[in-house]
């Protein structure tokens, strides 16, 4: 009896280990499939386009370009840096997914770190994924994570030293898309992934770069528009409009002794208006609860509004919470006014059509600008 019943135990574990082992893997396989994303006519390219040693690797990603009947301004627009900052990669997908450009040129990377949609940031439990409710039914987006996947690129360093400046950063920071430029081409992947970017940015001869973020509610640099000095004077002008508007954005300079940073080394390298938009991410920080993929499009915390109430945080908490309508909606405003702004001074401007309006984001909900399930409206 005794040994029937050990062998009973030995089986039982085994069964367990094999039912995790399937169900995990699933979940690991499920983080690898790429959301779809339903374009309006334009062109499909990828990043390896530019830099071919990306092909085939977890940072190769779609770039879409939209390519008006003339010719004007050239412009690259990134969401998914950080793929736990979900407003830059629903901003991306909207534009995708409605706009037209009759004047110029519109790059758009809605992944821009693609092996970052790949997995979550560890001890943090947060979701796999989120939904967002159509008109006709639910779209679900990857919840990922600030960094590459250390599967993709390990181990890190013991310290990470940005290329080529030497600056000193901690070792996850090695992972970290927006920290890695200008990139190198016999870097690690995700300085691959910064080179591939950089080689787009100067072979199309892009002449406005804008990298959408969130910040955590704590950060100082939050509702921002971070400009390199070539664009301060058009971030300064389109802030200025966004605020007669009631949008309140700050205007802030981009450092000139913190490197690895988008907006410091394209308008470095390259000369370009390098620009970079914050909006607020209740889901950051230390302040916040649970993160649950109710929470992701809420922006609802009880954790933060105490917060708030104790003079904790950089931005107004409401009752409301920051919901992700509010912050995708701030996106597409600063990105509609720093269009404005550029075709009032320059004679290559770029046109875009029925790019969805702040206001009627947050009437209808961001979910009234994304395409059905089907790719249909």
């Amino acid at each position: 009896m005794k040994f029937l019943r050990q062998n009973s135990l030995r089986l039982a574990i085994l069964l367990s280990v094999i039912v995790i082992s399937i169900q995990t893997g699933r979940e690991f396989h499920q983080m690898h499939i790429v959301d779809p994303i339903y374009p309006n006519p334009c062109e499909i390219r990828l990043l390896s386009d530019y830099f071919p040693t990306l092909k085939g690797t977890a940072g190769d990603t779609d770039v879409y370009l939209f390519e008006g009947d003339s010719p004007g301004a050239t412009i690259l627009i990134l969401g998914g840096t950080h793929a736990n900052e979900p407003a830059g990669m629903i901003a991306a997908t909207c534009l995708i997914e409605n706009i037209s450009v009759e004047t110029g040129r519109l790059f758009i990377l809605p992944r821009a770190n693609n092996s970052g949609f790949t997995h979550n940031d560890p001890q943090e439990g947060n979701p796999q994924s989120f939904t967002i409710r159509t008109t006709a039914g639910e779209r679900s987006f990857r919840y990922g994570s600030r960094y590459t996947n250390p599967i993709d690129q390990w181990p890190d360093p013991d310290v990470y030293e940005h290329f080529p400046s030497g600056q000193q950063l901690s070792a996850a920071e090695t992972r970290n898309l927006n920290r890695s430029y200008p990139g190198r081409p016999d870097g690690n992947l995700t300085e691959q992934i910064g080179f591939g970017i950089v080689q787009l940015l100067q072979k199309e001869s892009v002449d406005i770069a804008i990298d959408m973020h969130e910040a955590s509610l704590e950060y100082p640099v939050i509702n921002a528009l971070v400009a390199h000095q070539l664009a301060f004077d058009l971030a300064a002008e389109a802030v200025l409009y966004l605020q007669f508007n009631d949008i309140h954005f700050n205007l802030e300079p981009s450092p000139e002794e913190f490197r690895g940073l988008s907006h410091r080394e394209w308008g470095d390298k390259l000369g370009i208006q390098a620009l970079l938009m914050e909006s607020a991410n209740p889901l950051q920080g230390r302040y916040h609860g649970k993160v649950t993929a109710e929470t992701v499009t809420s922006g609802l915390d009880k954790y933060n509004m105490e917060a708030a109430h104790s003079g904790l945080i950089e931005v107004e908490y409401p009752d409301t919470g920051i919901p992700l309508d509010l912050r995708v909606a701030r996106h597409l405003a600063g990105l509609n006014q720093i269009f404005t702004v550029w075709n009032s001074y320059n004679e290559n401007k770029i046109n875009i059509t029925d790019l969805p309006e702040y206001d009627d984001v947050l009437e209808q909900g961001i979910g009234a600008f994304l395409k059905q399930p089907t790719g249909e409206r």
